[in-house]
């Protein structure tokens, strides 16, 4: 299969360096049996640069583009390696942050068939908002989020029955994209809305301006940095038992100031986070703006790292930041480490510098990406593409509303189309409440 496109190889070069297309291969019982054909394939390769990688991929590749044409849509999320953000951008895909992905099946109907190289959260987001005769797909399913991993629907509505047994209506779920459709589902049956890293602080207002007490899924950093900037006193901020922990009850054992302080709340969040972002200490930040740089950090970051921080804000807001700074510029950034270091070789050209915060002396941690999205690699892409286009893609890939899939067995909940439908309806009134809310706001 590794057909003659040298020149798409060579007009590769201009946009990729001349550096391992991966970093490290994955063992070869991490693909799915349908995929270890390409993996073999790949692994035999002489080495990963993209004068040998390219031609391979184009082979698989290019005949998918011309089989479905205008049809295809390739997405990916800034998290991803270099490796496959370039691949996407090259063979025409798009790559955005999780807000402008969700909306993609919406924004270009004429899109009939999606492959998402990202995770799963992110794809059914897609899925959700999609027509009926549009079809998305994840290049692995075991691309999950360990943020999301720790807010299941199974550890989150026994404390939510508990919740609106105590508060009722009052209750309103604020359910971050980072979560499963079943979450945001949860959020459109209390009337509350889905928000993302980059609008978090416009839905989060939005819901405290109705006198209601919201609950914030999953993550206890984000919830709390935007709680704290829109003001609420941190006594009026509570955190719920650790899921980690398993503890299933809402008592004044459980809840740190019991539950006369949990009826004082404002906010309460959900007790996950992300591993890329909470390796950040204030130290860092100091050690950093020591050295003449500007420290830009994202808001999963713990509270302490943020108020240090010169900036805060979305993979779109980190990026903007440094692609706008003149020349001679110096940032550290405190996000996943594939952003950064796209970033990084995007931003040297114009003679902007950009490290990752966590790269200090004594730091073993430096660079940290997220190890799920790595999951996706080059034969991930190349057997989702040819299996399409040979009308033998494993059902497993495909991506449906309400599907709950087991990331370390990739076994797979269904729902049924009765019980899909109404998700589907619950979970899109929850996005769109919050498009309507973003697009809304001055």
């Amino acid at each position: 299969m590794i057909n003659d496109h040298r020149d798409h190889a060579n007009a590769a070069f201009q946009l990729l360096p001349a550096l391992p297309i991966c970093q490290t291969d994955l063992p070869l019982d991490w693909y799915q049996p349908a995929f270890r054909p390409y993996a073999e394939e790949y692994m035999a390769l002489p080495d990963r640069l993209p004068e040998t990688v390219l031609p391979w991929l184009d082979g698989y590749v290019r005949p998918a583009i011309d089989a479905f044409g205008d049809s295809l849509l390739l997405v990916a999320h800034y998290y991803m390696g270099g490796e496959i953000v370039k691949l996407v951008e090259r063979y025409g895909g798009r790559v955005a942050d999780s807000y402008e992905l969700a909306l993609q099946a919406r924004r270009h109907p004429e899109k009939k068939l999606i492959v998402e190289s990202a995770v799963h959260f992110m794809a059914e987001a897609i899925a959700i908002l999609a027509n009926d005769d549009q079809q998305v797909w994840i290049t692995n399913p075991k691309a999950g989020c360990t943020m999301e991993m720790w807010a299941k629907d199974d550890m989150v509505l026994p404390i939510v029955d508990q919740l609106q047994e105590r508060y009722g209506d009052e209750l309103v779920v604020v359910a971050y994209m980072n979560t499963s459709g079943r979450l945001k589902a949860l959020a459109g049956r209390t009337r509350g809305a889905v928000c993302t890293s980059s609008n978090a602080h416009q839905v989060m207002q939005w819901a405290l301006r109705q006198g209601r007490r919201v609950l914030f899924l999953p993550d206890e950093h984000l919830g709390r940095n935007t709680a704290r900037g829109l003001d609420v006193p941190s006594d009026e901020i509570v955190l719920l038992p650790d899921p980690r922990v398993g503890l299933a009850r809402i008592d004044d054992r459980t809840i740190a100031g019991g539950l006369e302080r949990l009826d004082r709340a404002r906010v309460l969040l959900w007790g996950s986070s992300c591993g890329v972002h909470t390796i950040f200490t204030p130290e860092m930040v100091e050690w950093h703006r020591a050295q003449g740089r500007q420290v830009l950090v994202h808001p999963e970051s713990p509270f302490d790292v943020v108020t240090a921080a010169d900036g805060v804000g979305s993979t779109k807001y980190l990026w903007q930041r440094i692609m706008d700074a003149p020349a001679g510029t110096f940032f550290a950034v405190g996000t996943e480490g594939h952003f950064v270091r796209n970033a990084r070789a995007q931003a040297s050209a114009r003679g902007v510098d950009v490290c990752h915060l966590a790269e200090v002396p004594g730091a073993t941690q430096g660079g940290c990406g997220c190890a799920t999205m790595s999951r996706n690699d080059p034969p991930h892409l190349a057997a989702m593409l040819d299996l399409l286009r040979r009308g033998e893609p494993p059902e497993i890939n495909r991506v449906l509303p309400g599907d709950a899939v087991n990331e370390r067995t990739m076994q797979r909940d269904r729902l049924d189309p009765e019980e899909r439908a109404t998700l589907t309806r619950e979970a899109r009134q929850a996005i769109e409440r919050m498009i309507e809310i973003v697009e809304s706001t001055p």
